[in-house]
């Protein structure tokens, strides 16, 4: 599966490095995309061994949580 959800707090190149350092690093993950100008964050992931809601607790554990 891919999502793609806006992330108002990217603000800086380490900020795009610390969400995709942070997500790639989960079981399940297979790929990463985050980017400082659209402010966006593309996730793949395989549905089998992750669920969408651990990715997205990951990314408010690290205070980058998507916009509602």
């Amino acid at each position: 599966m891919t999502k793609t959800v806006h992330v108002p707090g990217i603000s800086c190149g380490h900020c795009v490095m610390t969400i995709e350092k942070e997500l790639d690093d989960l079981d399940g993950v297979e790929d990463v995309k985050a980017e400082h100008a659209s402010k966006q964050v593309t996730v793949s992931w395989d549905p089998e061994v992750m669920d969408w809601t651990v990715i997205e607790d990951t990314m408010k554990e690290i205070n980058f949580p998507p916009a509602v």
